[in-house]
C-alpha cells in the first residue's frame, strides 16, 4: 500500500495553521510527524536551531506561537518524489507582539519515511524581514 505524502503534508499544514491561528492542539501536527522528526531553523530567528523528536517539535511550535498569532497560506506549490517534497509557500504571518503582518515566501525541503514527516529544512526569502516584523 503506497502512502500519499502530499495528503500527509497538506494535513500537517492545515494543523499547523490551526495551531498558530486558532490555538488548536499540537497533536494535530504530531499525527503527521515521525518520532525522530527534525526541524532545522535559521539560527538568526528567535526560534532558530535544530528541534528533534516530538518533544523538540512541540517546543519549536510553542516558540513559533510565542512570536506569531496568525498564519495564512496564499499560495503553495509542490514538487515531489516518493520520499521528498519541495514546497514553495507564499503567505502571511501576524506578529503577536507588534501586530504587524509579514507577507513573505519560503522554500521547504521536507523528507518522509513510511508516510510521516522526518525532516523540515526551510529556506526563508528574507530573515531580516521576519526579524523586523517581530521587533517593536
Amino acid at each position: 500500500m503506497s502512502v500519499d505524502v502530499m495528503a500527509t503534508l497538506r494535513a500537517f499544514y492545515a494543523a499547523e495553521a490551526a495551531y498558530l491561528t486558532e490555538g488548536a492542539e499540537f497533536e494535530g501536527m504530531a499525527a503527521h510527524l515521525a518520532a525522530d522528526v527534525v526541524m532545522y531553523q535559521a539560527s538568526s530567528l528567535p526560534y532558530g536551531g535544530e528541534w528533534r523528536g516530538h518533544e523538540g517539535f512541540r517546543k519549536f511550535i510553542a516558540a513559533m506561537g510565542e512570536n506569531w498569532d496568525g498564519l495564512w497560506f496564499d499560495e503553495q506549490q509542490f514538487l515531489s518524489d516518493q520520499n521528498r517534497v519541495v514546497v514553495y509557500s507564499r503567505g502571511r504571518l501576524r506578529a503577536r507582539r507588534t501586530g504587524r503582518t509579514l507577507n513573505t515566501s519560503l522554500l521547504q525541503w521536507i523528507s518522509f519515511r513510511d508516510g510521516l514527516i522526518t525532516e523540515f529544512r526551510p529556506y526563508y526569502y528574507d530573515t531580516s524581514a521576519v526579524l523586523a516584523t517581530l521587533t517593536e
